[in-house]
């Protein structure tokens, strides 16, 4: 879980101020606590309400600034200060530093650098408390789900798990279709969206959280969608270094990003493979798909610490034609780390419906088992319910 930051900020200048509050209210963690025209004014004002953060701007009075730092480093030494100015030379950022600042920033401020350094600040605090509250991790889980062949169900299991971990009340989770020609991601949620991929690269210039957060369609499920281009040649507009960016601004607005791959290892997707925390590898028993895992398991494995990253989901587990688990395992050379029963009926009718699962058929034992995976990936033991129902199915959507 990611807690909200309370932000409190002091810069006489309106233009400045102005400029650092449309930054931090494009940021959902972040909650504006207060702000202050005057230096003076700014410690009775945040002594009220003791945010998480305070930002005090060095350049309208440096002196003054400079004064009001090393006061509230005294007063509320619990309150850690970000200084930002537009001088970014050594001397200054050392007084600033000196007189209590623990970060210092240059203006215009980049978004990016703004959530590292807030990051840092938050570790920071967590880690100083004194009952010992381990330190809050503000980055999402991105999750990247991959499929070892063209139809084993790599989007149906995107979409529904993305779906499900939304459904938490500390979870804001969003999905990319990175299958740019041929994703169907927006189908399965019936959503038609106003945004897609190709407008986020075609603005990459002036991107920010706020145009991309508005660029996302909101599913009632609560899943937020970032869909592929509408025209097929459109895909060739979205390079890697935009992905980069789109995922880098997205895990500072929501606690789970899920990427639905495509299947052709496309630099794309090899970006989206690298930023990813965790690797849902999916496959099903047969040849074919466990001869793809174990080809794309070494392809991973050059570059060090992918691998690590991969875990191998089983699709349509039940079939009389399937390979048994062990000799998958054994082929694999990897344990098997979660199973999805073979269930097509209320798959391909939630489909057709453009619903989640969650929404159609809440019972049914795929959804079962991909709330069980999603509780998994949270680090999260299963609920007694999907206990109770692994044990009775035996055990096909349990890991292992």
């Amino acid at each position: 879980m990611r807690d909200v930051q309370r932000v409190a900020i002091v810069d006489p200048s309106d233009a400045t101020r102005e400029a650092l509050r449309n930054v931090l209210l494009g940021v959902e963690a972040i909650w504006l606590e207060a702000e202050c025209a005057r230096y003076e004014f700014f410690l009775e004002v945040i002594s009220q309400s003791v945010p998480d953060v305070a930002v005090v701007s060095l350049d309208s009075d440096q002196t003054k600034a400079l004064q009001l730092i090393a006061q509230l480093t005294s007063e509320l030494p619990e309150v850690p200060i970000l200084a930002v100015s537009a001088r970014g030379d050594g001397q200054t950022i050392l007084q600033a530093l000196r007189n209590g600042a623990r970060e210092f920033l240059t203006v215009p401020i980049v978004l990016e650098d703004l959530l590292k350094a807030l990051s840092r600040l938050q570790r920071s605090r967590a880690s100083d408390n004194k009952n010992g509250e381990a330190p809050v991790k503000m980055d999402s889980l991105v999750i990247a789900v991959l499929g070892s062949r063209g139809g084993v169900g790599c989007t149906s299991i995107a979409v529904n798990l993305g779906a499900t971990l939304a459904q938490d009340a500390h979870h804001n989770a969003a999905l990319i279709d990175l299958d740019l020609a041929l994703g169907d991601a927006d189908i399965a949620l019936d959503l038609m969206a106003d945004y897609t991929l190709a407008d986020v690269a075609l603005n990459i210039d002036r991107l920010d959280l706020q145009f991309l957060r508005r660029s996302l369609s909101k599913h009632s499920s609560g899943l937020s969608l970032l869909p592929h281009p509408v025209q097929m040649e459109d895909a060739g507009l979205i390079r890697e270094d935009h992905l980069q960016r789109v995922i880098g601004l997205l895990r500072a607005s929501y606690t789970h990003l899920v990427l639905d791959l495509s299947k052709s290892f496309s630099p794309t997707d090899i970006t989206a493979l690298r930023m990813a925390d965790l690797i849902l590898l999916v496959a099903q028993l047969d040849l074919t798909s466990l001869r793809n895992v174990v080809r794309m398991l070494a392809t991973l494995s050059v570059e060090q610490g992918m691998a690590d990253k991969v875990q191998i989901i089983l699709n349509r587990v039940g079939s009389d034609t399937d390979i048994s688990l062990k000799k998958a395992e054994e082929t694999i050379g990897k344990p098997i780390y979660w199973q999805i029963p073979n269930e097509p009926k209320p798959l391909i009718e939630s489909r057709n419906h453009g619903l989640p699962l969650l929404l159609y058929a809440p019972r049914c034992k795929v959804q079962q088992s991909i709330a069980g995976l999603a509780e998994a990936v949270c680090g999260k033991p299963l609920q007694a319910a999907a206990k109770e129902k692994a044990s009775r199915w035996g055990g096909l959507f349990s890991r292992r």
